[in-house]
């Protein structure tokens, strides 16, 4: 008897991540708010069956830091009830999550056993996520990543970008640590995993580039690899740059469980950056 193939469903289709992974995945189902509602349960209940569909990949999401604490609600409604109503399809999921879980005060890259502590409406709700998706689905795995860009929708290479071009000066956050996530190379980290996936497996695993710099760090090259020389970029605290929801100001994670559980190899953020600022050209 011929064993069945996967047949993988990609939320949020149409987001950063969702478009490298249906680059990835050509023969994956393709859906975004407007073909499948994550919010329904009896639609996406409905929507897993008839495609009989063996992995969901999670990229939908409320991903607007700031406006999640004017819309609380909304925000819980897509990155809570989504999720849940995913994770009781009975598919196996990879449900994609944040830095934003925890507080930001650490010392060393985050482990994905050390405590959450969300200081936001959006970290708290992407936290209430992957506890309502590790309660409900049979197989499922978190992957937090953390400061999220590509060559596609809005973020902050292609701010930047944009922004350095047209002025002459920009003040840019120079006390929040990370490290920069391509897009591209969590997609290919996210099918590299897929095989490896085990029934009733459940974990949580984080995964960004490699490297550490701030925001300020990030902009910096952002400009010198595009070539723009005309823009004085500074770096400002963040209580000059006051924003409504607060963000970590040290979010590196540990990507040691990563790359050993699932034989991983993870590139620099500069050189990803490079990848990327290529497919603007």
């Amino acid at each position: 008897m011929q064993k069945q193939s996967n047949i993988y469903l990609i939320t949020g289709a149409n987001g950063q991540l969702g478009r490298e992974l249906a680059r990835l995945l050509p023969d994956a189902i393709l859906t975004d708010v407007a073909e499948l509602d994550i919010c329904d349960e009896a639609a996406v209940m409905s929507f897993v069956t008839n495609n009989k569909i063996s992995h969901i990949i999670n990229c939908a999401a409320f991903t607007a830091v700031d406006l999640a604490e004017e819309q609380p609600q909304l925000a819980a409604k897509i990155n809570v009830d989504g999720p849940r109503a995913l994770a009781r399809s009975g598919a196996a999921i990879i449900h994609v999550s944040t830095d934003y879980v925890f507080d930001g005060r650490n010392y060393r890259p985050y482990r994905e056993d050390d405590s959450p502590c969300p200081q936001s409406v959006y970290g708290q709700t992407k936290l209430d996520g992957e506890n309502a998706v590790l309660a409900e689905a049979s197989t499922a795995l978190i992957i937090r990543t953390a400061w999220l860009y590509s060559a596609h929708g809005k973020n902050f290479v292609k701010t930047m970008r944009q922004l350095c071009a047209s002025r002459e000066s920009l003040n840019v956050v120079a006390d929040q640590i990370g490290s920069p996530t391509f897009a591209g190379d969590l997609a290919s980290a996210i099918v590299q995993i897929i095989p490896q996936l085990t029934a009733g497996t459940k974990g949580i695993y984080h995964y960004s580039n490699e490297g550490a710099c701030s925001w300020y760090d990030f902009a910096v090259e952002i400009a010198a690899l595009s070539g723009i020389t005309s823009c004085q970029i500074s770096p400002i605290r963040s209580d000059q740059y006051p924003t409504p929801a607060e963000r970590p100001f040290y979010s590196l994670l540990d990507k040691s469980k990563i790359k050993n559980d699932f034989n991983i190899t993870i590139p620099h953020w500069k050189e990803s950056l490079i990848t990327c600022l290529k497919q603007y050209s």
